[in-house]
């Protein structure tokens, strides 16, 4: 090839390179047109190659730039024995990147055609080259996000008009290449975003509609005892933080409503709560139910299934009668709240998620976990916060407001005017010690709604109670209950004729002292803000 060239003119030998550079600029160009994002990368640097090969050059680099204003080298070619040119940032290279960024080439045969004040310039120039270069700003959509640099590095070269504008033209080819696999990122970046919230949106609308009858079941919290204010004070505290949060206590106490509350003070409160009741689920079925399943995972998983976890991501997860679960679940459920990953069924890809974690237990988790049913790292995991639920019995006051909220309830639906609750009857009932608590209470008000038939309405309470309780025989527990249920009698009055003093015949500072040693709070300070019906619209109700 040498030899021919030497045969030719000079004229003749010009016309044949710039027919070969035309050749190689309309390959290029078709080349460019249907690059794709995942290819583009390596046809620049294949593309760089050619260049500089063709036009007799040493290094050809392309840089962009970032959002902390400094141009990283992202493609480039040199030829071998030489270093590629490092990225620089615009503080250390002034006058270029003005230069550049006003949408200037910049070109040079010889360092000292630089002018004065690119004093950097002509350090960098000498310390890692080139002689001679010629950098065109790198624009799309009308802005500049890099630059391209076409440099010698052996030797100087001038760099005449017409191999200015076949540069610029390739340039422009790189620029509008860029520019297309950068929009169809975006749009494919869009795409992904849009089928993950649509797959959310779908996960969470499926869950609803499995839960619209428990959730439409819920009422709001009733009650205007010590205990209750106790509760909703230790709610306030630790709603707003991430924090696991165990509620412990009897069935029928509330536990759901107060995870409910937990959650709708919480900054998650936008997205619905998941639920999973981990004692109505087999234990075959319960690893799936928390975690997920691909296709196939096992025989009868006929469809992929997304987890509780990545349907509660961002929002909060309440396990109930957490104390049920296998031991084997137990062992990935702490794995996952360590990790905040988890694995569907089927599958070892895994998904993380950010989720708050209520759980609720009707077991002593103490004495489960000393008698090896339950284990102690996952129990120490989800007792952060603890929330104990005062049984029924413990709150006696609150009775006359739930059988009044109850009967609303029922009146409504049966369509039966009660005008009336008979007086004996609640105070039958606050003596009553109701081992079902609130949910047995309110299958008493709705058995005797059912069988009512006037206005006024009488309810007695379940008469197989003792065969069914196991009340406490320390005699603290009975006196606590005992003065309970006095208090509850005379509307929490201490002193005065008929008041708790003179019914348990002591003195009004004696009865002060033993509420103070029991912890029970006068009814003066119970607060009137937890319940939209309060004692005295009661009494003037019975």
């Amino acid at each position: 090839m040498a030899a021919e060239r030497l045969n030719d003119s000079p004229a003749q030998a010009g016309v044949d390179d710039q027919l070969r550079f035309e050749m190689l600029m309309t390959e290029l160009s078709a080349k460019f047109v249907s690059v794709t994002s995942a290819s583009i990368d390596h046809e620049i640097v294949e593309a760089q190659k050619d260049i500089v090969r063709a036009l007799g050059l040493d290094r050809n680099t392309l840089v962009q730039l970032r959002d902390d204003e400094r141009f990283v080298a992202t493609h480039s070619w040199q030829l071998p024995g030489l270093q590629p040119f490092p990225g620089f940032a615009v503080k250390d290279l002034p006058w270029m990147a003005s230069a550049i960024l006003r949408g200037d080439v910049v070109c040079f045969s010889r360092i000292d055609d630089l002018p004065e004040e690119a004093v950097s310039e002509r350090q960098v120039a000498r310390k890692f080259g080139p002689r001679s270069n010629l950098t065109f700003p790198l624009k799309v959509g009308g802005r500049v996000i890099g630059a391209m640099a076409f440099g010698t590095v052996r030797h100087q070269r001038e760099w005449p008009d017409v191999v200015v504008n076949r540069l610029r033209v390739f340039v422009e080819i790189i620029g509008s290449a860029l520019a297309r696999t950068r929009a169809e990122d975006e749009i494919q970046r869009a795409l992904e975003e849009v089928k993950r919230l649509r797959d959310q949106l779908q996960r969470e609308n499926m869950y609803l509609q499995q839960e619209i009858k428990t959730v439409r079941g819920c009422r709001g919290l009733v009650g205007e005892s010590y205990a209750l204010r106790r509760v909703l004070e230790q709610v306030e505290q630790v709603a707003h933080t991430n924090s696991s949060v165990l509620l412990v206590g009897e069935t029928g106490t509330g536990k759901e409503l107060i995870a409910n509350a937990l959650h709708e003070l919480s900054p998650r409160r936008d997205r619905p709560m998941v639920r999973l009741n981990c004692a109505a689920i087999p234990a075959t079925l319960i690893e799936s139910e928390l975690f997920g399943r691909e296709k196939g995972a096992y025989t009868g998983a006929l469809s992929r299934q997304a987890g509780r976890f990545e349907v509660a991501h961002r929002s909060t997860l309440f396990l109930d009668e957490v104390g049920e679960l296998p031991l084997e679940v137990q062992v990935k459920l702490l794995r996952a709240l360590q990790e905040k990953q988890v694995e569907r069924l089927g599958s070892s890809k895994s998904i993380s998620f950010d989720v708050r974690i209520i759980a609720a237990t009707n077991r002593d988790l103490d004495k489960e976990v000393r008698e090896k049913r339950f284990r102690d790292d996952l129990y120490y995991r989800l007792n952060v916060f603890p929330i104990r639920m005062p049984a029924l019995r413990e709150r006696p006051e609150d009775i006359p407001l739930l059988v009044q909220s109850f009967v609303h309830e029922f009146a409504k639906s049966f369509c039966k005017p009660i005008e009336s609750v008979d007086k004996g009857s609640v105070r039958a009932l606050q003596l009553y010690p109701w081992p079902g608590n609130i949910r047995e209470l309110r299958n008493t008000v709705e058995r005797a709604m059912i069988l009512a038939n006037g206005s006024r309405l009488f309810i007695s309470p379940p008469s197989d109670s003792s065969n069914n309780s196991a009340p406490s025989l320390l005699l603290s527990d009975a006196e606590r209950g005992h003065l309970c249920n006095v208090l509850a009698m005379t509307g929490w009055r201490v002193r005065g004729k008929d008041g708790a003093a003179e019914l348990l015949g002591v003195k009004p500072t004696t009865l002060d002292s033993m509420l103070v040693r029991h912890g029970i709070a006068h009814g003066g300070e119970r607060s009137k803000s937890l319940s939209p019906m309060n004692a005295r619209s009661f009494e003037e109700w019975l």
